[in-house]
């Protein structure tokens, strides 16, 4: 996926502001935060996003979910709390079309309107 901009900064082709990485998944500060703190989480082999899970690739996001916890622990929210969100289409809000998941904390979070 050489023109994806996440697959970029996966392959350290493109700098971020990291905030943990493994040898699946790389966590960074968001360029754009709507939250005190706002960090994306992505797996480093690419897929487009949970509607595009199948059996062969699911193993891409395996461990995700406690990568994150992780995540939140540096971050030091995991004792207040954080939210996780998974945008999947256009209609979601997704905008880059690699999976990933916006951890955000840092203050209070009300439900949205829908």
């Amino acid at each position: 996926m050489s023109e994806c901009l996440f697959c970029k900064i996966a392959a350290g082709e493109i700098p971020s502001n990291k905030v943990l990485e493994n040898e699946n998944f790389i966590a960074f500060h968001d360029i754009n935060p709507v939250a005190k703190v706002h960090v994306l989480v992505i797996p480093k082999k690419h897929v487009a996003n949970i509607a595009h899970l199948t059996d062969k690739n699911e193993s891409y996001v395996d461990g995700m979910l406690s990568f994150i916890r992780d995540v939140a622990k540096e971050l030091g929210i995991s004792a207040d709390g954080y939210r996780v969100i998974l945008n999947t289409g256009t209609k979601a809000g997704q905008t880059v079309f690699h999976l990933h998941a916006h951890v955000l904390g840092g203050q209070e979070f009300g439900w949205p309107d829908a």
